[in-house]
């Protein structure tokens, strides 16, 4: 067995995270590494110069006690992180652990987050969709500038096209934002309004589109129909959501997942600060993403169905437990129902209440 320190075992663990996940999860192992170090410390073990043979099991319910002045999600991330320390040192024979006792201490001595229940402004989203609904309209009736070169005109009146058919793909589809920026034109039955994907987990699965979303995609790809003819491939295998900005050129490429967020950031911020809502707060554009969309779709199906089976298939749930998280928001009779019981009743009870 190889003889390292705790410390040189996690950098090569961190090494291994760095390489298979993102750079943000690869600052979180980090961070749970070095409270984890301190941790130890507080048992006179020292990372830098103990040898991983010295770390048992018990040392994660140590972590877990110091863990409990954060919340239960921090928690059970850093917990996490650790585990994988563990596992990693198991693999590659640096320390004896016994994985099971491992895994039955962090199920003993951890709290279980508590659900958190999607929330959205789904008004606001509402507020989206119609203004990139117009948006197009106020485009092609602006004359273009002279210094506007015809490409740049071009190139507005596309990404408008592209944006208003992209929000209403994910509004009305509940497609994940990664599944909705991998979409190629022959992905698409046109005469059915359907499109089969490759979702999550790799699993194949159907998913259908409103006459507004086939309708607003038509008018982008007839728009684009002069750039996509001219690109040499076959129609069936060019990206259905392309960009159209100064390093795609002439070429027809797909969008990214981060251009597919910048879309939702521009839009939203543009379409909130024309109205005067009530409801809008400074950090509220920051909070809608295109994750967004996919809870005001599945919220839309329920708030039109009531059906928990029919919202769990359209928007592929794996567990219709995912799906029960965002019933209580579909049920209007719940606000209908507490307004009779503490408002009408309560006024009637107390007429004065009414005056004052």
């Amino acid at each position: 067995m190889e003889t390292l320190t705790i410390a040189q075992a996690a950098q090569n663990y961190l090494e291994t995270v760095k390489l298979n996940r993102s750079a943000n999860t690869a600052r979180t192992y980090a961070n749970a590494l070095s409270a984890f170090f301190r941790v130890l410390k507080e048992y006179w073990i020292e990372p830098e110069t103990s040898p991983t043979d010295k770390l048992k099991e018990d040392a994660i319910t140590w972590l877990a006690s110091y863990l409990k002045v954060f919340s239960p999600a921090t928690e059970r991330l850093y917990v996490q992180a650790i585990a994988g320390f563990y596992e990693f040192l198991a693999a590659d024979k640096l320390a004896e652990v016994n994985l099971p006792r491992l895994r039955q201490l962090i199920k003993q001595r951890t709290r279980r987050p508590g659900q958190r229940l999607p929330q959205f402004p789904r008004e606001d989203i509402e507020k989206v969709l119609l203004f990139v609904n117009n948006i197009t309209i106020q485009l092609s009736d602006t004359p273009a500038s002279t210094a506007q070169s015809s490409f740049q005109r071009e190139n507005e009146q596309l990404r408008a096209m592209r944006d208003r058919a992209f929000l209403f793909t994910l509004a009305d589809t509940g497609l994940r934002v990664h599944e909705a920026c991998g979409l190629r034109r022959g992905d698409i039955d046109w005469n059915e309004g359907r499109a089969l994907i490759i979702g999550k987990g790799d699993k194949q699965a159907v998913v259908r589109f409103s006459s507004r979303a086939m309708h607003a995609l038509k008018e982008y790809l007839v728009l684009r129909a002069a750039l996509d003819g001219a690109s040499g491939r076959p129609l069936p295998s060019i990206p259905l959501f392309a960009r159209h900005d100064k390093g795609a050129g002439k070429k027809v490429k797909p969008i990214t997942t981060t251009t597919g967020r910048n879309i939702v950031i521009e839009r939203v911020r543009q379409a909130l600060g024309n109205y005067a809502s009530p409801s809008i707060s400074p950090g509220l554009a920051s909070r809608i993403t295109p994750h967004s969309f996919r809870h005001y779709f599945v919220t839309t199906v329920l708030r039109a169905s009531g059906n928990l089976k029919l919202a769990q298939e359209l928007a592929r749930h794996a567990s219709i437990q995912v799906t029960q998280r965002y019933a209580h928001l579909s049920d209007d009779e719940l606000d209908k129902g507490y307004h009779e019981i503490f408002e009408s009743n309560v006024i009637a009870r107390n007429p004065e209440r009414s005056e004052g």
